[in-house]
């Protein structure tokens, strides 16, 4: 579709939405809420980026990540974008929601990105919770819903929103007024307060500190430990490959699908960690022993938040003494010294997050039908989510799951102790930003 027919689309499609009929005195003053529907991304980029400045968000919801996302991925799949804006009575966006329409047998509702942001939420400006219960909300998200389905582009068979975070920044999240479930599995975060001594010190036992000393003494023997940020591009480029290539064959011993082998998948990590408008938003690490590149990490910084995204660890002689962990504070140090006042490890479970979090956040997924077509999909999808709820919640149950995935894998798995690849408790660890 060309710009200027996008352009009479979204033009066309501009709403107003009044809060229901029978709403109290108070509420019925509140202002209205314009919508418009955005196929065209560029053409919504400065107020976005204007927004995402000041707005309830997550680093998943930034422009740079989403339309990062569409170039490299979301184009070659045939993925539509939906960008629905809503403006206040000063035409001010109150709210954006960075949706999708994918392809299919089933065109599905999803949110832009979904597969790999591990939090999907609008953005939203300071008090929209306020000017938005739960009632008005479904009224505002049923004329969305009604605006898609009037135009061709924009028709779906199925909703199927997951990964929503309960609240998003301070303010609770409004998609959970529609009926939502849990997802699988939830996400884990710390506050850093004080100095990295101090926050190390309050966090892990003395015991466990002599025990990381010790690791951290075993290490070094294979040459100099040292925490390296690499600058130049040419340097992130190998350090990016050297990523791929061990999460690569940590996918292979775990049994799970490589999701580097998808396409688009590394072009996408590459121009995150190489392009200079995103290269303030991506921190690339490794933690060198010697001449092994130990451990290597891909997160994101926004805001005050670090976000823990990929990690990878080298599977020689150095893994049997934990270079994940130990990466693992010099990324937690790190982020004090740069300012960060929270650290996120994002989704999972996995037993090494709750020994550092002090908060826990629960995720939900909201699957409906949009047409007859649409029905026996959400059926099935949220029978899937039930059963895969239930056994990543059972400790034994997800054991025994991991263990038979492993088996079933064309590499026998080899586990190391207490690394952040394969948790002490003997779990599989889920691939970050994996499908779901």
């Amino acid at each position: 579709m060309s710009p200027s027919s996008q352009a009479i689309i979204d033009e066309r499609r501009s709403h107003r939405v009044s809060p229901p009929a029978g709403a109290g005195a108070a509420r019925a003053a509140r202002p209205a809420i314009e919508l418009a529907i955005h196929g065209d991304l560029a053409a919504i980029e400065e107020e976005w980026r204007r927004f995402e400045g000041v707005a309830d968000c997550t680093v998943f919801q930034t422009f740079d990540w989403l339309s990062a996302w569409h170039r490299h991925i979301g184009k070659r799949a045939g993925v539509t974008p939906a960008i629905v804006c809503g403006r206040g009575n000063d035409g001010e966006l109150v709210v954006l929601m960075p949706l999708a329409i994918t392809p299919g047998v089933v065109r599905r509702l999803t949110w832009l990105g979904s597969e790999l942001c591990d939090y999907n939420a609008p953005l939203l400006a300071a008090g929209f919770s306020d000017r938005m219960a739960s009632d008005a909300f479904r009224e505002l998200w049923q004329e969305i819903r009604r605006q898609l389905q009037r135009e061709p582009v924009y028709r779906h068979d199925l909703v199927e929103l997951s990964k929503m975070p309960e609240t998003v920044g301070a303010q609770p999240n409004p998609f959970l007024a529609l009926d939502v479930g849990l997802h699988p599995s939830g996400a884990h975060s710390t506050q850093l307060r004080g100095s990295w001594d101090e926050f190390y010190q309050a966090k892990r036992s003395s015991s466990t500190r002599r025990r990381d000393r010790s690791k951290l003494k075993r290490l070094a023997e294979y040459g100099e430990v040292a925490f390296v940020t690499p600058r130049e591009r040419d340097e992130i480029e190998r350090t990016l490959a050297a990523l791929i290539e061990q999460k690569t064959k940590s996918f292979s011993r775990m049994g799970v699908a490589n999701i580097f082998a998808r396409p688009g998948w590394p072009e996408f990590f590459l121009d995150i960690a190489t392009n200079p408008r995103t290269r303030e938003l991506v921190h690339v690490s490794r933690l060198d022993v010697g001449a092994t590149w130990a451990a290597i990490n891909l997160g994101l910084v926004f805001h005050d938040c670090y976000y823990h995204v990929l990690a990878s660890y080298d599977d020689g002689e150095t893994s049997r003494f934990g270079p994940g962990v130990a990466h693992l504070r010099e990324l937690m140090g790190h982020a004090i010294n740069f300012g960060c006042r929270r650290f996120d490890f994002t989704i999972g479970d996995e037993r090494y997050k709750s020994e550092w979090a002090d908060t826990t956040l629960a995720l939900y997924d909201h699957v409906a039908p949009a047409t007859a077509r649409g029905w026996p999909w959400a059926m099935l999808l949220l029978a899937h989510r039930r059963l895969k709820r239930t056994i990543k919640q059972n400790r034994l149950l997800w054991s025994v799951a991991s263990r038979l995935r492993s088996a079933l894998s064309p590499k026998s798995a080899r586990t190391s102790d207490a690394d952040q690849e394969s948790p002490p408790d003997g779990r599989a660890k889920s691939p970050p930003i994996a499908p779901e």
